[in-house]
């Protein structure tokens, strides 16, 4: 916000930001009873992808870098794992997920590209 740093220069901090808020969004349909587990869950996750991704941008060494990029990576993994369990209990029968999964896979494949 303050500081004009690598990171945000970077496409794929520019999609985990979307993702991060496409999940928020979701996060809100997801029933009151799912506050203290689906709902935290998914959203610390994907806060965690965009947090990883800027504190790895910032490491000098590439190994480093990639690992904060690989911990990113699990939690995009992570969120479509919750997805997984949220279709299979019916909570998204009525939520368009198309910007959501664009974002999760720009965000992923773009991860990917900067492990490999």
């Amino acid at each position: 916000m303050f500081l004009q740093l690598k990171h945000q220069k970077l496409d794929v901090y520019k999609f985990s930001r979307t993702f991060v808020l496409e999940c928020y969004k979701l996060s809100n349909i997801l029933p009151a009873e799912e506050k203290f587990g689906m709902i935290t869950q998914i959203r610390r996750a994907a806060v965690s992808v965009y947090l990883n991704i800027a504190e790895g941008a910032s490491r000098k060494s590439e190994t480093e870098r990639k690992r904060y990029y690989e911990i990113a990576r699990g939690s995009v993994i992570e969120i479509d794992a919750a997805l997984d369990l949220a279709k299979d209990l019916n909570y998204l029968k009525t939520y368009d997920l198309t910007a959501l999964g664009d974002s999760m896979v720009n965000s992923f494949k773009t991860l990917s590209g900067l492990i490999n």
